[in-house]
C-alpha cells in the first residue's frame, strides 16, 4: 500500500465521525411577515414553519425520546431568525431566574444553538425560560468551549399556558456572524430543560456533549443577504463623584469613550474602542486560595469579551487580565473559509510598575501589546490553530508563539495538544508543550496528558499570559462517571478523580496529588458531597522552602428546590503548609419575591498556628431586584477579614436599548485588586451609553 493510501486510512475516521445526520434537516420557510415576539403562538403568523419535534434526551437518559412532548417551529426572512417552541407539560415550568446571562438551564428553558458557518465546529446559542430571561453566547472547539460572556441583541418572550408553556425568539443576523448567499445550510439544534425532573433533551442527537455542533442538525435552502446596515458605534459618557481623603473631601470627574464595531462582511468584523469604561464592572470575588500560585480570574470586561474563547488553551500564552489599563484597542475577528482569524492590538498602562513613593502623579510607562491567532479547520470537526502574543514595552519584546490542535477521531474519543516557544529576557528553558488523548460522553469522561514547561518559560510569558508554575515535566489523569439511578432514594451518583505527579526538568520530583470526589443527589433533592486530596510539595528555592505533605478531608450537604432556592454547608479539614486548618462554606439563594433574588456565600479559614494573621471570614452577597427584564437594581457586597477589606457596590440600571444602550446609576466602595485592601471612599457614577 502507497504513503498516501496509509495516510488517508488512518485519517478517514476524523472526516467520518462527526458527519452531519441527514435525519434532522429542516427545510427554510421564508416568512410572509415577521412574526409578534410576545410568547403566544399565533397559528396565523407560523402556518407555514418548519417543524421540528419528538425531541431526544441528553441526560438522565441518553437516547431515549423525551418523556414530554416538545415542538420548534422555525423560519426565517431577509432581517432575522425566527424560533418558537410549545413545551407541553402537565404541571406548571419552573421559572425563577430574571438576570440576564444566568445558567437559565437551572429553570425550565428554551434552547436554540445555531451554526452560522456550517462549519460543525462552531456556533451560538440563545437560551430563554419561561419568564423570558435571556443566556446567549458562543461555542468553539465542537463544544470543548463554551462562552456565556458574549453579548448580542436579540427578543424573546414566554406564556404559561395550562397545556405547558410556550416562548417565541427574534435573533436578527446582524447579532453575529454568518455565511451568506442564496441557497446556504446552516447547522441548528433546539432544546428543552426541564428542571423539575433534570431531564435535558435536542431535536438532533444523541448528542455526547450538549453543544457538540457536529451532532447538530442542519437548516438548508436559506436566502441571507450580507447585513445592509455594517456598523455599530456605541459611545458613552461617565461621570464621577469620589471621596477624598477628608470626610467632606470630594472631588469630581468625567470621562467620555467609545467602542464601534464594522462588519467587513457577514463572516468577518473590526473592532475598535477608546478609552474603554470598566469603572462599574463588578468587582473580582475574594476567595480562599490554599495554594501559594496565583489565581487566575475571569474576564469581564466587554472589549476583552469579543474574542475570549479563541484563547483558552491550556498553555495560557495569553491572558487579557495582564492588560489593565486599555487607552486604546482595536481587534479584528472572523471567518475565512476554513479559517478562524483573530487580531488584538491595545496600547495600555502597566499597573505593574509602581509609582516613585511619594510622586503619586508620575505617569506610568505604557506598552504595546500585539496578539494573533489563525485557526484552520481540518478533517471531520478538528482544527490546528497558531497563536503569536507579545508585549512591547520601552523598546523590549516579551511573548511566545504557539500551535495547538484539537482533532476529533470518534464521535466519543479526541485528542488537543500544544506547543510554545517564549522568548523575552531569559534564552534557555523556554519551550512548553502538553499532549492529552480523552474520552468524553454524557456521563463519562477520562484523559491521561503530559505537559513540559521550561524552568524560564513562565518568566518570559506571564507579561501577557498565564502560567502558575513552569520548570515542570508533569504527567495527569482524570476519570469521572456520573450513575442516573433513579430508584428508590437515588437520583444519580457521581465519582470525579484526579492524579498528578511532576518533577523538574533535573529529574527531581516536585509534587504529586490525588484527588477524589463523590456526590449523592437525592430525589427528595438533598445532596451529599465528599472529598479527599492528598498531596506532596518538594522543596523548591522559588515556590516552597522545605518539602511538605499536605492532606484534606472534607464534606458537603445541600438541598435544592429545583426552584432557584438552595442551600448548601461543608466543611474541609487537615494539613496544609505546616498548618493544622479548617476552611467552612455556605451558600444559600432564596427568592422572597418573584422579581427580588438573594445570594449568601460564606468562607470561613482557621489556621493553627497562624504567624502571619491569614485566617480569615470571608462574606459575599448579591441582590437582584427586577421591575421589569431592563429595568433592575444589583447590589454587590463582600468583607475580608484577613485584609480588612470591606466592598459594597449598587448600580441602578435601565436598559432603553437592551443590552448595549443602557442608563446607569452606581455606588461603590472598596473596590480594590482581588486580595487587596482598598482605600475607595464613597463614590457616586453616573453613565450614559447610546447606540448607533
Amino acid at each position: 500500500m502507497s504513503l498516501p493510501s496509509v495516510a488517508l486510512a488512518l485519517l478517514a475516521p476524523l472526516a467520518s465521525a462527526q458527519a452531519p445526520d441527514s435525519a434532522f434537516v429542516l427545510q427554510a420557510v421564508k416568512a410572509a411577515a415577521p412574526p409578534t415576539i410576545d410568547g403566544v403562538i399565533d397559528e396565523g403568523e407560523w402556518a407555514d414553519a418548519a417543524t421540528a419535534e419528538n425531541f431526544i434526551q441528553f441526560q438522565p437518559r441518553v437516547g431515549e425520546p423525551s418523556v414530554v412532548f416538545s415542538q420548534a417551529l422555525v423560519m426565517y426572512d431577509s432581517t432575522a431568525l425566527y424560533v418558537a417552541f410549545r413545551f407541553y407539560d402537565s404541571e406548571p415550568p419552573t421559572a425563577q431566574l430574571t438576570r440576564r446571562d444566568a445558567d437559565l438551564m437551572n429553570d425550565d428553558a428554551a434552547v436554540i444553538l445555531l451554526d452560522s458557518h456550517y462549519d460543525r465546529r462552531t456556533g451560538y446559542f440563545f437560551v430563554t425560560n419561561a419568564l423570558g430571561t435571556q443566556l446567549d453566547g458562543q461555542i468553539r472547539d465542537d463544544g470543548r468551549t463554551v462562552d456565556a460572556t458574549w453579548d448580542a441583541t436579540w427578543s424573546s418572550a414566554a406564556q404559561v399556558a395550562d397545556s405547558g408553556w410556550t416562548a417565541e425568539f427574534a435573533i436578527p443576523f446582524v447579532s453575529m456572524s454568518y455565511t451568506a448567499g442564496d441557497d446556504v445550510a446552516w447547522g441548528i439544534n433546539l432544546g428543552r430543560s426541564r428542571r423539575r425532573t433534570l431531564e435535558i433533551s435536542y431535536w438532533a442527537g444523541p448528542l455526547e456533549n450538549e453543544a457538540r455542533v457536529s451532532q447538530a442538525g442542519s437548516i438548508v435552502g436559506l436566502q441571507v443577504a450580507p447585513p445592509q446596515r455594517r456598523y455599530r458605534v456605541i459611545p458613552y459618557g461617565l461621570s464621577r463623584v469620589e471621596q477624598g481623603e477628608g470626610e467632606v473631601d470630594y472631588r469630581a470627574d468625567w470621562q467620555a469613550g467609545l467602542d464601534a464595531r464594522y462588519a467587513i462582511t457577514p463572516e468577518m468584523a473590526a473592532f475598535l474602542t477608546v478609552n474603554p469604561d470598566f469603572a462599574i464592572i463588578e468587582a473580582d470575588q475574594e476567595r480562599v486560595n490554599l495554594t501559594r500560585f496565583e489565581v487566575a480570574l475571569d474576564e469581564k470586561r466587554p472589549f476583552f469579551l469579543e474574542s475570549a474563547q479563541q484563547f483558552r488553551q491550556r498553555i495560557r500564552t495569553f491572558y487579557t487580565r495582564r492588560i489593565s489599563d486599555v487607552r486604546v484597542g482595536g481587534q479584528v475577528l472572523g471567518k475565512q473559509g476554513p479559517w478562524n482569524l483573530t487580531g488584538i492590538a491595545t496600547w495600555s498602562e502597566v499597573d505593574t510598575v509602581p509609582p516613585e513613593a511619594g510622586t503619586p502623579d508620575v505617569e506610568l510607562p505604557r506598552a504595546a501589546y500585539a496578539i494573533a491567532r489563525a485557526q484552520r479547520d481540518v478533517l471531520g470537526s478538528s482544527n490546528v490553530a497558531l497563536t503569536v502574543a507579545n508585549r512591547t514595552l520601552e523598546g523590549g519584546n516579551q511573548g511566545s508563539a504557539s500551535s495547538d490542535a484539537t482533532l476529533f477521531f470518534t464521535r466519543t474519543l479526541g485528542m488537543t495538544a500544544q506547543i510554545a516557544q517564549s522568548w523575552g529576557p531569559y534564552s534557555n528553558g523556554t519551550w512548553a508543550y502538553f499532549i492529552r488523548p480523552a474520552y468524553d460522553s454524557p456521563t463519562s469522561h477520562f484523559h491521561v496528558r503530559y505537559t513540559h514547561l521550561g524552568h524560564r518559560f513562565a518568566d518570559n510569558v506571564n507579561v501577557i499570559g498565564f502560567i502558575r508554575d513552569d520548570d515542570r515535566r508533569e504527567l495527569d489523569s482524570a476519570l469521572d462517571h456520573a450513575f442516573w439511578i433513579r430508584r428508590g432514594a437515588f437520583e444519580r451518583i457521581a465519582y470525579d478523580s484526579n492524579y498528578n505527579i511532576y518533577w523538574s526538568q533535573q529529574g527531581v520530583l516536585r509534587s504529586w496529588q490525588i484527588d477524589q470526589e463523590l456526590e449523592v443527589v437525592l430525589r427528595n433533592r438533598w445532596s451529599l458531597e465528599l472529598e479527599y486530596q492528598e498531596e506532596f510539595k518538594g522543596k523548591d528555592s522559588a515556590v516552597f522552602d522545605k518539602d511538605f505533605r499536605n492532606r484534606q478531608l472534607g464534606v458537603e450537604i445541600g438541598y435544592n428546590t429545583r426552584q432557584f432556592q438552595s442551600a448548601r454547608a461543608g466543611v474541609l479539614a487537615g494539613r496544609n503548609f505546616d498548618a493544622d486548618f479548617q476552611l467552612w462554606t455556605a451558600s444559600a439563594a432564596i427568592k422572597p419575591t418573584a422579581q427580588l433574588s438573594l445570594e449568601y456565600e460564606l468562607e470561613r479559614l482557621v489556621l493553627d498556628p497562624d504567624p502571619e494573621n491569614e485566617s480569615t471570614w470571608i462574606h459575599v452577597i448579591r441582590a437582584d431586584q427586577f421591575f421589569t427584564p431592563d429595568l433592575y437594581l444589583k447590589v454587590f457586597f463582600q468583607t475580608n477579614s484577613a485584609i480588612d477589606r470591606e466592598n459594597v457596590q449598587a448600580v441602578f440600571v435601565y436598559r432603553y436599548r437592551p443590552p448595549f444602550g443602557t442608563v446607569q446609576l452606581a455606588y461603590q466602595r472598596g473596590t480594590a485588586e482581588f486580595g487587596e485592601r482598598s482605600e475607595q471612599g464613597n463614590t457616586l457614577f453616573f453613565k450614559v451609553t447610546a447606540v448607533f
